[in-house]
């Protein structure tokens, strides 16, 4: 299964958002790959209850940082004036 690391609190603690559970696990950093950051996907395995990272997902990870560049050109081509001035 696939999980997002969506924030680290406490700089120990990676909270991972796992979509197809709908839900989220909190984790110790050390049992992160190194190098990992914010926004990155990450394959994941339940073992005996307990969930733990194989390994960063590089492809998943960017084609979603894609996606989202590319709705952001879209609201940025869009974007009207406002109706007031300075």
């Amino acid at each position: 299964m696939k999980g997002y690391l969506d924030r680290i609190e406490d700089n120990n603690k990676a909270v991972i958002l796992i979509e197809e559970k709908n839900t989220e696990i909190v984790l110790p950093v050390h049992e992160l790959p190194t190098g990992i950051t914010e926004s990155t996907w990450l394959n994941i395995k339940r073992d005996k209850g307990s969930f733990k990272v194989i390994s960063i997902d590089y492809e998943t990870s960017k084609q979603k940082a894609q996606q989202a560049e590319d709705l952001m050109e879209k609201l940025r081509k869009r974007k009207k004036p406002g109706k007031f001035k300075r």
